[in-house]
């Protein structure tokens, strides 16, 4: 009788350890939900460039997305047709419900009205951006 009463222990343990096992993993994956209808709703601010050139009209550029690459190189998102700017030049990131500039290690550096960058900023409506010789007017929506 002793050995049925143990077996029947052992049985009751398991099914309580997996009871809680199969809990944590449901609490976890309505976690792990909410945080993603969290994330999903949070929505980029976004954002306006005009390149300032005296030379030609130059169209505003709009971003919604989430990161803006400038430079020369083609692939980039804003592209500049600047010999003083670097194929990769900065990078314009929305996080923490803030545009932030950071410079890509351009030779020539980037500066944020007027100052350079030396680590990543803070970007605010009005600001101007000096990618080489180009200078990007900052326009927030």
């Amino acid at each position: 009788m002793s050995a049925l009463l143990l077996l029947g222990l052992r049985i009751l343990a398991a099914a309580a350890l997996y009871a809680f096992i199969g809990w944590t993993l449901y609490l976890l994956w309505r976690s792990l939900q909410q945080e993603a209808v969290f994330l999903s709703s949070r929505k980029v601010t976004p954002l306006k460039l005009q390149i300032q050139d005296s030379r030609q009209s130059v169209p505003i550029l709009r971003f919604t997305q989430g990161s803006i690459l400038i430079g020369r190189d083609p692939t980039c998102d804003v592209v500049l047709e600047d010999a003083t700017a670097s194929a990769h030049h900065a990078r314009l990131t929305f996080h923490h419900s803030q545009w932030w500039l950071e410079d890509l290690q351009s030779t020539n550096g980037t500066k944020l009205n007027g100052e350079h960058v030396e680590t990543p900023a803070i970007v605010v409506n009005g600001d101007n951006i000096q990618c080489g010789q180009t200078v990007l007017l900052v326009e927030l929506e």
